[in-house]
């Protein structure tokens, strides 16, 4: 089988994009508006891109209408965010935050997740996260340059909070402690616990 993605709609390049390139990671990202409303909402195309400096990136779509997402509109004006990972435990609420709410209602109130004041960033964490990055904008990229239909958010890391469960006895961090969420085609998802290990030639 071969796919010509030039003579795909952009809904049928996502899906066989979305359900090939699989599992992926979800960012669960929180942040503040100028006018102070806090926002929290999942993103599966996500990655760490950087360790020099350390650099995660997270690309936010635009809206069916073309407009912006809170979480966009919100680093613009803040460029602040707090980036957390999900695991099984939290599946459920970080699934009900991706509800789409008025920009005025806050993720945190209206799914009752519980919260935390960060430590360097305005942005509140989510409270049973088992991994939070607070993170600054260091870029934001429309992509594509012409006719964007979404933005490259490039989040520099200031600071980690590790839950002190997810890691072992060498104090690194468990994957199996930590059984995060990755994302799959459709609905689907899976968990990471069913790992193994290669050493490197």
């Amino acid at each position: 089988m071969q796919l010509d993605f030039s003579s795909l709609t952009p809904l049928e390049a996502y899906r066989w994009l979305a359900s090939s390139v699989t599992p992926r990671p979800i960012a669960w990202v929180s942040t503040r508006s100028a006018a102070g409303v806090d926002n929290l909402a999942p993103f599966s195309f996500f990655q760490v891109i950087s360790d020099r400096p350390p650099t995660l990136m997270v690309n936010v779509n635009l809206r069916d209408d073309g407009s912006l997402k809170d979480t966009l509109r919100n680093v613009q004006e803040t460029g602040e965010l707090v980036i957390q990972l999900v695991d099984f435990a939290q599946a459920e609420a970080m699934n009900a935050s991706s509800a789409t709410l008025a920009p005025g209602i806050s993720e945190f109130q209206h799914c009752a997740i519980a919260s935390l004041p960060s430590s360097r960033v305005a942005p509140l964490r989510v409270a049973a996260a088992p991994v939070a990055f607070e993170c600054r904008v260091a870029q934001i990229q429309a992509y594509p340059a012409q006719d964007p239909s979404c933005h490259l958010i490039f989040a520099e890391v200031l600071l980690a909070h590790i839950d002190d469960a997810v890691l072992d006895q060498r104090g690194r961090i468990d994957p199996q402690r930590l059984d995060l969420i990755g994302r799959l085609g459709g609905s689907g998802y899976c968990r990471t616990r069913d790992g193994f290990e290669m050493a490197r030639p």
